[in-house]
């Protein structure tokens, strides 16, 4: 019996899990009545815990303590929890336990609720166009938050609206999106919107809808075609690298794709390669341009057959076309071109030494534009040496000097001008041609000899021979090698020297016999290598020297120094006389002139004494000597007869208005001055009249009296009475210049005896110095 019952108490306490459909409206709702074996006379206490009693959600359970009726005090709902395990327990009244605490599972029972809803409002897919039927473009899927084990949750798909074609179906249970029928044409339709619905209950519960966006990809199954047949254009002539203008071409597949870009072939009509064609990537234009200058007058239309396709090559699906052609027409528009140099550089030879006026060429250029009539001139761009002339009409250049050779304007024997051709359009154009002149050549330069004269020593063999050169100053091949020979016309030389080739332009001069010492005069023929040749015969200047022991000259120094000079003794001994010579007669003019100095100074201080000094000198002007002063003698103030003219003197230009021309000459004093003394000393030329008194011009040259008349009558000079003005500062000064005080190196060169003559002032100096 012991044994019995704790099987009995424990079938009695265990709960079978209880249902309860969610959404409940009838609260509180009987969900249960437990109710313990071991009961007592005195009562039990039920309770209950867990999560919707004593845990959260608080307050959904509760139970009669007494009863043991568990009631529903709340709407439940599946989706926020779809079971409650709660805890029962029995005790006594004394809080004693009857039974062990059991399980208590209730089971919250799905409503359809829940609509299904699609993972996003909006699906979008891409597929290309022309796809076979079937092709899976996308998946709309959809949740639904009920029993997925009911029939609440089971999801239904559909397409509601996708238009009147139909292109695309939709997997029912997976929502997959495929497509159903070909055809599919994105230049038709690019896009389609599709709405899709699901449902619940398997399609016959609540629904809900989305849209499904399917865009078409292009593929190159569209062809390009020209807008029209012909397109006209018209480019100027001579012009390269312009753009001439446009082909215009339409293609249905996706503009901007690899499917769209049009490639330009120009197939006919340019078999010189004048003309490109490149795509406008942003238009898809046709640019036809100009790659080589164009010649009207040559060619002045093209007619081009320009072909056209995509870059990317069609689809096999694509219907099968013809490559699209179309005509350009391109005329040539003629404008004024530039003359044209044919020769260019223009290249000619000429003789050096060609007389001023001699044609060499004729250089001319041409005019393009021979629909034009217009005029060419021409002129001299460049020309450094102003060698040429040109003619501005015919184009003839000539010689306008002669050419020289060598210059400073040759180019390795070439000379550079430059000329320039100018048309008389409007505005003119030019061209510039270029002259290259090659100067010939000509030997019309005999060689030298360098040098023409040495020393050598006269025994043969050792020392016995001399080195000699030429210059030439021809270029080749008119100038080395060079041929030495003695003189043919003195054939006795060959006794005693003989010259040998040494190279291309020396030559060796050598001794046969033993030969005195002196000078020696060889007569040589030297000739050079041009065409014709060119000789001369020169003198040879050689000393022969004193023979040492080994060969050598004795004298070597001297010998080198007059042979690397080139000058021979006799003439550095006539070089040092004649400079002796002119030496000697400079000391002597100059000893000559100084002693002149000195006595005339020394006659001119005892007979002016002090009163030389009376005259008044401007010191402000500057230049000359005293002599170069706007002096003014006091003398003649003094003793105005002196200088009055023996006849009526003209009326003088630079005489006052007020003042009167003398009535009669006026007469030489019976007494005359110091100045007359002055004038009869100083002035006695040659062969003078006993009585006719002189005066002396600043140059020292004599006047006479008729002078003296003619010079005081003369309206273009000073007034009589006033000084003449000298530019020459020379012997004939009354005060000699500064520069004779330091004109002798020691005071014994210098006579101070006249100071004692000066008066009592100058007697102290003249002690001094006398």
């Amino acid at each position: 019996r012991q044994h019995e019952a704790p099987r009995r108490v424990k079938r009695a306490w265990v709960i079978p899990p209880i249902s309860v459909s969610e959404n409940h409206k009838r609260i509180p709702h009987l969900l249960v009545q437990i109710k313990s074996d071991k009961q007592q006379p005195g009562g039990v206490i039920y309770s209950i815990k867990g999560p919707g009693v004593d845990e959260e959600p608080l307050g959904i359970f509760s139970i009669d303590k007494f009863s043991g009726k568990v009631f529903l005090n709340a709407m439940l709902d599946r989706e926020e929890n779809d079971r409650y395990r709660l805890r029962a327990f029995a005790l006594d009244l004394g809080g004693a336990t009857l039974e062990d605490p059991t399980d208590l599972e209730i089971i919250v029972v799905d409503q359809n609720d829940n609509r299904p809803l699609f993972r996003q409002d909006v699906f979008s897919g891409r597929v290309v166009e022309g796809a076979e039927p079937g092709t899976c473009v996308m998946t709309a899927d959809a949740t639904d938050a009920d029993d997925p084990d009911t029939d609440n949750a089971a999801l239904r798909y559909s397409i509601l609206e996708q238009g009147a074609a139909g292109m695309f179906s939709i997997n029912a249970t997976t929502g997959e999106i495929c497509t159903a029928r070909p055809g599919l044409d994105r230049e038709t339709m690019g896009v389609y919107n599709l709405t899709v619905q699901v449902a619940d209950m398997s399609g016959d519960g609540l629904t809900t809808t989305a849209m499904a966006v399917i865009y078409l990809e292009d593929i190159n199954d569209n062809p390009p075609e020209f807008t029209k047949e012909e397109f006209s254009m018209e480019v100027e002539e001579q012009a390269a690298g312009v753009d001439v203008g446009r082909v215009f071409v339409h293609d249905k597949d996706l503009a901007g794709s690899p499917s769209w870009l049009a490639k330009f072939t120009i197939l006919e009509g340019d078999p010189e390669g004048a003309f490109a064609i490149r795509t406008d990537p942003h238009t898809n234009d046709g640019v036809l341009s100009v790659v080589k200058p164009l010649d009207h007058e040559v060619r002045d239309r093209f007619e081009l057959t320009v072909s056209v396709q995509n870059e990317r090559p069609l689809e096999p699906s694509a219907p099968a076309s013809p490559r699209a052609l179309a005509t350009v027409r391109v005329r040539v528009r003629d404008v004024n071109e530039a003359p044209v140099f044919r020769e260019n550089p223009r290249r000619i030879s000429v003789l050096e030494g060609t007389p001023p006026g001699t044609p060499i060429t004729t250089y001319t250029a041409s005019d393009p534009d021979s629909h034009q009539i217009q005029t060419l001139t021409y002129a001299l761009l460049y020309d450094p040496a102003d060698w040429l002339q040109l003619d501005p009409h015919a184009g003839t250049v000539r010689t306008k000097r002669e050419l020289l050779h060598p210059s400073a304007f040759l180019q390795g024997g070439w000379y550079i001008a430059l000329v320039l051709a100018r048309d008389d359009a409007e505005p003119p154009l030019s061209a510039t041609g270029t002259l290259s002149i090659e100067i010939l050549e000509v030997n019309d330069h005999a060689p030298q000899l360098q040098p023409p004269a040495g020393v050598l020593c006269g025994r043969p063999g050792r020392g016995g021979t001399l080195l000699l050169g030429a210059t030439d100053d021809d270029r080749p091949p008119h100038g080395a090698p060079f041929h030495f020979q003695l003189s043919p016309q003195h054939p006795q030389l060959a006794r005693n020297w003989s010259i040998a080739r040494f190279n291309v332009t020396h030559a060796v001069l050598a001794v046969l016999a033993e030969l005195p010492e002196g000078p020696y005069s060889l007569p040589l023929l030297l000739r050079d290598s041009g065409t014709p040749p060119r000789e001369q015969q020169q003198l040879l200047n050689v000393s022969v020297c004193h023979c040492g022991r080994d060969g050598t000259c004795l004298d070597g120094a001297l010998a080198a120094a007059t042979a690397g000079a080139g000058i021979t003794l006799g003439a550095l001994m006539i070089i040092l006389g004649s400079t002796i010579l002119l030496l000697a007669l400079a000391a002597l003019g100059a000893a000559r002139v100084r002693g002149r100095r000195r006595a005339l100074r020394k006659g001119l201080l005892q007979r002016s004494r002090d009163d030389m000094r009376d005259n008044i000198l401007n010191y402000d002007e500057q230049g000359g000597g005293e002599e170069d002063q706007d002096a003014y003698d006091i003398n003649q103030l003094r003793h105005p007869e002196l200088f009055s003219p023996r006849a009526k003197p003209p009326l003088r230009r630079d005489a006052p208005l007020s003042s009167g021309t003398p009535m009669a000459p006026r007469k030489l004093p019976s007494s005359p001055s110091d100045i007359e003394d002055f004038i009869n000393e100083v002035g006695q030329g040659p062969e003078p009249e006993p009585s006719a008194p002189h005066r002396r011009r600043a140059d020292g040259d004599p006047l006479s009296l008729q002078g003296l008349e003619a010079a005081d009558s003369d309206p273009s000079v000073p007034p009589y009475d006033t000084a003449l003005i000298y530019d020459y500062e020379g012997s004939g000064s009354v005060a000699s210049p500064l520069s004779s005080i330091v004109s002798s190196l020691t005071d014994e060169d210098q006579d101070y005896d006249y100071l004692s003559e000066w008066g009592p002032r100058f007697r102290r100096l003249a002690d001094l110095y006398g």
